[in-house]
């Protein structure tokens, strides 16, 4: 229980910051961190397990037909990520306290914080890949939110829907990916996927597979092509920069690469693939990172550089690389989010960001001066710092990789030079910021060191440098053992972790590129002046240009479908189905089969012949509206009774109550509207029109036939013999619905219960002005509620609510339920409004259906997480027998408490779609807008 509960606990922490925050800052920060400390300590108990190589596993089934089940997997490499993303996480939170100005919604700011650490502690504990996946997309989400908090700035907004647009893309490839994984191997369990490595590897989808992975991967990671989104996501505060696109966001393309190593890495599709890109990418980073002046923008572009470094050693295929690959995640993640410290420190006390500006900072500021220049050092890969070590384990493995012929010297080459640029961009930050003259026109002057606190993250993130670098195999020896075991899924071939080791040709490569970098910095205006021959490419500017097309491309292609015609629209719905259809029919040979049909008695006979003329007459008799809707609640009766004659009451009884709410809608909506349509179909369109709707008829009574004259098996069967064993009741349509395909009932309550918020959204300010007479001229009633009617209805609403519960109680073993019930119920309400008008009823029933709606959703969803608490799917439900005095033996199931949700969601989108309609007039249209409107003031209006 402790692997959810540490990915459950930021989400529930997120729903509590807004309400800390009322205390103030400090009060926020201590609760945000919460979550973190709670989900260390739940961590700590399996270290021991873990540094011996062994997994700590939970599941929880959830939907298990579709593979995806709700569990979690801890090894030594989601151990390493989680570390980094609660530890960096808990600095960041603390970081974040002082950063943000006051007057800064700092309560929704954690809320997202902590939504995104859950997400990430998902990704990286999700034993389970479509879990994992849903987690994946969580981080594109909430990162976006993130990146746009500053939303008054067109640059963070421009930024965030680059950064969703990128990694949104990438994860439907990953998608795609996952799925195709799931079809070769028959699962999505992580263990299972990566025992089956030789089989993937060997499959003729791999290619296909392996591709879409890593464009998932490289999207996420801000890997070449797709590298452009990072640096303008730097627009966000520096907490989310420090936090997402350092330490954990963009390590979570890393970590998707190290998890499936064992099952995709080791082929040559995988070697070029991933090395050249990160090749590239470690390149391109590296170079522009030393011609940007925005001390950001500097460490977004090195951050790029030092994730196509990962990449590439995870690219080449061999055990160590991997190895030096993990190793370097630790040491990055450690000196990049100190550095994105420092530099927003420097930002927060000076107010600009501009190198050419913030010169000689060293005497205003020298403990934080102190504190980035040793963090720029590690990030240059100077001795005694973590950078140097993993950097050096990179030179070595450069040096190992067997290429042929001159390919042999590109590795070692493309180390160095990465190797120069990266000293001379770190050099570069140190000089320019902190020496160099003095400051050029600071926004704000003189700065100075921030407060205590703030710099006490940093001041930890640096001394793991040092500690790191001086103590490699004591600090994080044993965890990257760990981690690596877990990453090769297999033994861990022999490393070493020392401060030197020894004169040799990686050091030498150490020695020219920090040589190299230091020449390079001193003659950087000779580069700059280089540089600044070619054009500069706007990656914003082409990525702006390219979604402007494409709205255009769909504007243009919407122009010629969409005219505003829903006969059009009909029209292309009808045709394009008979497109689709016509070549499967022609090849199967539709025919009538061998089956005679069932007889037709008279009463069918009839009541099929009232159907059929009334659907013509309201074709006919449409452009009278409301001759047209009567005609229509004719088609919808017969349709009931059709139900009924064919033994199928519960849905009988469903159509005949959705008739009733519909149909009272309707009237609502025609009393604003016009009486009569005008003619708009010429003679050649009328023809044009029946003969598609002629043929669409004839497929569909040719199909039918087809169907009901052959033998067939139906998997009615199967639900007949199970729902009294297995869901507990008798009525099999009921059970259907809230158990067996419990989870479609739910997407479609709320589906429902978001159209009537739509409804309520569009019409909540509207105010139309009502027709004074009808449509033949003649004035309106003077007598709106008429008395006869006022009392009639009054006495029938507890009936009417009588046989509602009723319905809804025997509903799991006889026709009825939670859905009939709710609509029974929303049609006594409903007459309440009709007879007694909206003020007096909404005098009488004070209920707020955005609650019922909300209520009937968390009921709903209760009762299929509670299956969790005793390791069953979700939504799986029980029952069992208790006797009661007087009434006997009594059945009681789980299910009733999911059709309580569909009952209330019913009722609360019903009549909230009805009371929003019903108040389009301008004085509703007013009174919608007040917190608490007059009741006494409302009717007197709605009298006059």
């Amino acid at each position: 229980m402790s692997l959810p509960l540490v990915v459950l606990l930021p989400f529930l922490g997120a729903l509590a910051a807004p309400l800390f925050a009322q205390g103030g800052r400090t009060a926020v920060a201590i609760a945000s961190s919460i979550p973190a400390v709670i989900g260390l300590a739940a961590l700590f108990p399996h270290w021991e397990t873990l540094a011996n190589g062994g997994i700590v596993q939970t599941s929880y089934a959830w939907m298990p037909s579709l593979g995806l089940s709700f569990s979690f997997r801890l090894d030594g490499l989601s151990l390493l990520f989680a570390l980094l993303i609660l530890i960096i996480g808990l600095l960041i939170i603390l970081y974040a306290r002082y950063y943000l100005k006051p007057q800064e919604n700092i309560g929704k700011f954690y809320a997202m914080l902590l939504c995104f650490k859950g997400s990430m502690l998902g990704i990286v504990l999700s034993s389970n890949l479509l879990l994992m996946m849903i987690f994946w997309e969580l981080t594109s989400i909430t990162s976006f939110l993130l990146i746009s908090f500053w939303s008054h700035k067109q640059d963070a907004r421009r930024g965030a829907r680059m950064a969703l647009a990128v990694t949104g893309g990438g994860g439907l490839a990953l998608l795609a990916g996952i799925l195709l994984i799931g079809d070769i191997v028959g699962s999505y369990e992580l263990a299972d996927v990566l025992a089956s490595g030789e089989l993937i590897k060997n499959h003729s989808l791999y290619p296909i597979v392996l591709t879409l992975v890593l464009l998932g991967a490289f999207t996420k990671s801000a890997q070449f092509p797709f590298h452009f989104w990072l640096p303008h996501a730097m627009q966000a505060p520096t907490p989310v920069s420090a936090y997402l696109h350092s330490a954990t966001m963009v390590k979570a393309g890393i970590f998707l690469m190290a998890r499936l190593y064992p099952a995709l890495a080791g082929t040559e599709q995988w070697f070029y693939m991933v090395s050249f890109t990160g090749m590239v990418t470690l390149l391109l980073g590296a170079y522009v990172a030393m011609f940007k002046h925005d001390l950001k923008g500097l460490l977004a572009h090195s951050t790029v550089s030092h994730l196509g470094l990962i990449t590439l050693l995870l690219g080449m295929g061999t055990n160590l690389a991997a190895i030096a690959g993990i190793f370097h995640v630790i040491n990055h993640a450690i000196f990049k989010a100190s550095l994105f410290m420092a530099a927003g420190i420097i930002d927060h006390e000076t107010g600009t960001r501009d190198m050419r500006q913030i010169n000689g900072l060293w005497r205003y500021m020298p403990h934080t001066a102190t504190l980035a220049m040793v963090a720029a050092a590690s990030m240059a890969g100077v001795p005694l710092l973590n950078g140097f070590l993993s950097k050096e384990m990179f030179f070595a493995e450069a040096l190992e990789l067997n290429l042929p012929g001159i390919w042999a010297y590109l590795p070692p080459l493309v180390a160095t030079l990465a190797g120069i640029f990266a000293v001379a961009y770190s050099a570069r930050f140190i000089h320019d910021v902190f020496f160099n003259g003095r400051p050029k026109n600071l926004p704000i002057f003189p700065p100075h060191e921030p407060p205590r606190y703030m710099k006490i993250p940093v001041e930890i993130l640096v001394f793991a440098c040092l500690a790191v670098g001086v103590f490699p195999a004591l600090s994080v020896g044993p965890l990257l053992y760990a981690a690596a075991s877990a990453t090769l899924g297999g033994p861990v071939p022999e490393y070493h972790l020392t401060v030197i080791h020894g004169l040799n040709l990686p050091l030498l490569m150490s020695v020219l590129a920090f040589m190299g970098g230091l020449v390079m910095y001193s003659q950087r205006q000779r580069f700059f002046d280089f540089h600044a021959r070619f054009r500069e490419i706007d990656e914003k500017a082409v990525f702006e240009a390219m979604v402007s097309r494409t709205a255009d491309l769909a504007h243009r292609i919407t122009a010629r479908i969409e005219n505003g015609s829903l006969q059009r629209y009909a029209m292309l719905l009808v045709v394009s189905a008979i497109a689709v259809a016509i070549t499967p029919m022609m090849t199967l040979g539709i025919s009538i089969g061998e089956n005679s049909l069932s007889p037709i008695d008279p009463p069918t006979l009839i009541g099929m012949a009232i159907l059929v003329l009334a659907a013509f007459a309201t074709a006919i008799v449409h452009r009278n509206r409301f001759y047209g809707l009567i005609m229509l609640s004719v088609v919808g009766l017969m349709v009931s009774l059709g139900f009924a004659r064919f033994s199928a009451p519960d849905l009988a009884m469903t159509q005949l109550s959705v008739e009733v709410v519909t149909i009272v809608l309707l009237m609502l909506a025609l009393y604003y509207m016009p009486s009569w349509t005008p003619v708009e179909s010429t003679t050649r369109r009328r023809v044009r029109d029946i003969l598609i709707a002629g043929t669409a008829g004839l497929g569909m009574t040719l199909v039918t036939l087809a169907m009901l004259t052959r033998p067939f098996s139906s998997i009615s069967d199967f639900f007949l013999e199970n729902s009294k064993p297995g869901g507990g009741g008798t009525n099999v349509v009921n059970v259907i619905l809230v158990d067996f395909r419990g989870f479609d009932t739910l997407g479609e309550i709320t589906v429902l219960g978001i159209a009537a918020l739509g409804i309520y959204a569009m019409l909540r300010n509207v105010a139309l002005t009502p027709p004074s007479t009808d449509g033949l001229g003649n004035p309106w009633s003077k007598d709106a509620y008429p008395l006869m009617l006022q009392q009639v209805a009054r006495p029938m609403l507890p009936l009417a609510l009588m046989v509602s519960f009723f319905i809804f109680f025997r509903g799991h073993n006889m026709p009825g339920g939670g859905f009939i019930a709710g609509l029974i119920t929303a049609v006594a309400l409903i007459l309440q409004y009709i007879a007694n008008g909206m003020s007096w009823t909404q005098d009488k029933i004070k209920i707020k259906y955005h609650n019922v709606i909300g209520l009937g959703l968390l009921f709903a969803v209760i009762a299929g997480a509670g299956s969790f608490a005793f390791s069953y799917p979700f939504l799986t439900s029980t029952f069992g027998y208790i006797t009661w005095p007087i009434v006997g033996k009594f059945e009681v199931a789980s299910a009733m408490v999911f059709d309580l949700g569909v009952y209330l969601a019913v009722i609360g989108a019903t009549l909230l779609a009805l009371v929003s309609i019903g108040r389009l007039s301008p004085h509703s249209a007013i009174n919608s807008r007040a917190e608490t409107p007059d009741p006494a003031t409302v009717k007197q209006e709605e009298d006059h």
